[in-house]
C-alpha cells in the first residue's frame, strides 16, 4: 500500500502532492511521481525520500531515478528497496551542510537486502560542499572543534555513501564521484557486494574511494577507482571484536594519491582470509600494496596475485607497528604476494592530480619496498614469488646516506604513522627488511633504472630467510645484498650481471 501518510506530509510541508504511480507486478516508483524535478536546482530530499519509504512500506520495491540532476541531501535507503539510477540520472548532492545527517549523502544503516544500481551518478559536489564549511568557520558559525586547524580544513565531512550494519548489499553499475569526505564507507556490514562502479573523485582532502571497515563476505570485482587517498582500503577500527574476513577484490583498476590496496591504517581487530587477484594500478602517490597492523589487530591469511602497477611511488609495503603503544600489540603473518610487476619513477607520480601528496620535511634518496617488524613483535610468514619491479636508482650519498656500519641508525618508529617513508633515509634501493621469521623471496627481479650507490636488499634481524633466484639489475661496486643478524638462511640463486664478486656479504 502507497504510503498516504508520507504523502500527507509532503503535502503539510507546502510541498506540491502527487499520487505515485506503480508499475504493474514490479513495484516500482519513479521519484518524478512524488514531485522530484530534474532541474539541478530543487532540493529533492523529500520527494525522493518519500518515494523510497513508499516502496518500504509495500515491502519492497525499486526507486528510480530517471534521467536529469536531482538535488538533494541525505537519503536514507531502507530494507528491501533498491535506489535505480537510469542512465543520464544525477543524484546531486547539495553543498548546505545542514541538508546532511550522520555525515552521508546516501545513508543506511541496519538494513538488509538493499541495492544501489543502474548507470546513473552519484555526486556529492564535494568540494564546493567543504569550501562552504570552511568559510562558516571563518565566519565564526563552524566551532573549532570541527576545524582541522593543522591542515586547514573542515573535520567530518559528508562521503557520498555510508552503509551501516547491513546485510545483503548490492551495489553495481554506478558511477560515484566527487565526495567531500571519504568516498564510500560500508561499516560492520555482511554479505556485500560492490561490482561495475566507477569512482571519480579527487575533488576533496580524504577522497578514499572504497572503505571496508570490519567487514564479513565481502567482494570487489570490475572496479574503477580514480580517488584522491587511498583507493580500496580495508579499516578495522570498531573494537578488538570485530574484524574484516572473508575478502576478495578482483579485475579493478586504481589510481591514487594515497595507497592503491590497503589494509589499515586503522587496524584495531584486523583482517583475515582475504583475497586480491587482477589489479591495475596507475600514477599512485604512495604504495601499490600496503599491509599494515597498527593498532592492536591480527593481519593474516592474505594471498594477492597479479599486481601489475606503472608510475606508483612504492611496490610493496608490509608493517607490524604498535601505535597503540599503550595497547596489545597486534600480529601480521601468513602473507603470500605473487606475479606482480611495478614500476617506480624518480619524480612524484601524482603530480597531475589537482590535489598531491604531501612532501617529505627532510632529503632523502628514493626508498625501497619494505617489510618490518618491532623489537618483540616479528612478521611471519611471508612469500614474495615471481616480482618485478624497476626501481628509479640515482641514490646519491651525498644528499642522505646510511652507511652499513651504521644499521642500527635506522630507527625503529614503533608508534610512527605507517608509511613507506616512515624510517626516513634507508641503506638500500630494492628491499628493507627487518625483524622478520620466515621470509621466502623466491624469482625476485629488481632493476635500477640508474645506479644507486646502496645495496639492493638489506635484510637485518631476520630468521628463515629463503633466497632462491634472486635477480639485480644495475648492482653497484659493493655486494648488492646485505645480511646483518640473520639466522637460519638458505641462500640458492643471486643473479647480478655486471658484477663479478660475492653477491652476498655478511656483517654484524
Amino acid at each position: 500500500m502507497i504510503n498516504i501518510l508520507k504523502i500527507s506530509m509532503i503535502v503539510l510541508l507546502g510541498l506540491p502532492a502527487f499520487v505515485p504511480t506503480v508499475s504493474p507486478g514490479e513495484k516500482t516508483l519513479n521519484v518524478l511521481s512524488f514531485g522530484a524535478r530534474g532541474d539541478g536546482v530543487t532540493l529533492n530530499t523529500a520527494f525522493i525520500q518519500a518515494a523510497i519509504d513508499s516502496a518500504t512500506a509495500m515491502g519492497g520495491g525499486v526507486v528510480v531515478v530517471p534521467p536529469g540532476k536531482f538535488l538533494s541531501g541525505t537519503l536514507v535507503v531502507k530494507s528491501n528497496v533498491t535506489l535505480q539510477l537510469r542512465e543520464g540520472a544525477t543524484l546531486l548532492g547539495s553543498i548546505n551542510p545542514a541538508d546532511y545527517q550522520h555525515g552521508a549523502f546516501i545513508l543506511a544503516e541496519g538494513q538488509e537486502n538493499i541495492s544501489i544500481t543502474g548507470k546513473g551518478t552519484i555526486d556529492g559536489q564535494g568540494r564546493k560542499l567543504a569550501l562552504y564549511l570552511d568559510s562558516l568557520f571563518y565566519a565564526g558559525k563552524l566551532d573549532s572543534s570541527q576545524y582541522n586547524l593543522r591542515r586547514k580544513r573542515p573535520e567530518n565531512r559528508p562521503g557520498d555513501c555510508k552503509i551501516s550494519g547491513c546485510k545483503n548489499v548490492r551495489v553495481s553499475g554506478i558511477t560515484v564521484k566527487n565526495a567531500c569526505g571519504w568516498v564510500q564507507t560500508y561499516r560492520l556490514c555482511e554479505d556485500l557486494v560492490i561490482d561495475s562502479i566507477r569512482v571519480e573523485s579527487d575533488a576533496y582532502w580524504n577522497n578514499d574511494g572504497i572503505d571496508i571497515a570490519d567487514c564479513k563476505k565481502v567482494r570487489i570485482t570490475h572496479c574503477f577507482v580514480n580517488s584522491a587517498d587511498d583507493g580500496i582500503c580495508m579499516k578495522s577500527d570498531n573494537g578488538a571484536d570485530h574484524w574484516n574476513e572473508d575478502i576478495y577484490i578482483a579485475d579493478c583498476t586504481v589510481r591514487s594519491s594515497g595507497s592503491a590496496i590497503k589494509f589499515g591504517t586503522s587496524s584495531v581487530g584486523g583482517f583475515k582470509k582475504v583475497r586480491i587477484r587482477n589489479i591495475r594500478v596507475f600514477d599512485t602517490f604512495r604504495s601499490a600494496i600496503a599491509l599494515e597492523s597498527v593498532d592492536g589487530g591480527d593481519l593474516e591469511d592474505i594471498d594477492i596475485d597479479h599486481i601489475e602497477a606503472t608510475n606508483t611511488g612504492d611496490g610493496i609495503f608490509i608493517r607490524l607497528g604498535r601505535r597503540n603503544k599503550d595497547g596489545r600489540t597486534g600480529t601480521l603473518r601468513n602473507v603470500a604476494i605473487r606475479n606482480v610487476k611495478v614500476r617506480i619513477p624518480f619524480d612524484r607520480p601524482d603530480k597531475n592530480y589537482d590535489l598531491r601528496g604531501p612532501e617529505l620535511p627532510f632529503f632523502h634518496n628514493p626508498f625501497p619496498c619494505s617489510i618490518t617488524g618491532i623489537p618483540g613483535h616479528r612478521v611471519e610468514n611471508v612469500t614474495l614469488e615471481n616480482i618485478e619491479i624497476t626501481f628509479p636508482g640515482r641514490g646519491n650519498d651525498g644528499l642522505a646516506i646510511i652507511p652499513l656500519n651504521r644499521l642500527k641508525d635506522v630507527g625503529e618508529n614503533e608508534t610512527g604513522y605507517p608509511e613507506f617513508s616512515m624510517f626516513g633515509e634507508l641503506p638500500s634501493w630494492g628491499f628493507y627488511v627487518r625483524h622478520v621469521d620466515g621470509l621466502t623471496m623466491k624469482n625476485i627481479t629488481v632493476r635500477a633504472a640508474e645506479r644507486d650507490f646502496r645495496p639492493a636488499f638489506v635484510f637485518d634481524d631476520v630468521n628463515k630467510l629463503d633466497l632462491n633466484t634472486i635477480t639485480i639489475g644495475k648492482a653497484n661496486n659493493d655486494a648488492p645484498v646485505i645480511l646483518s643478524h640473520v639466522t637460519h638462511s638458505a641462500i640458492q640463486k643471486v643473479i647480478t650481471p655486471g658484477y663479478s664478486g660475492n653477491p652476498v656479504k655478511t656483517i654484524e
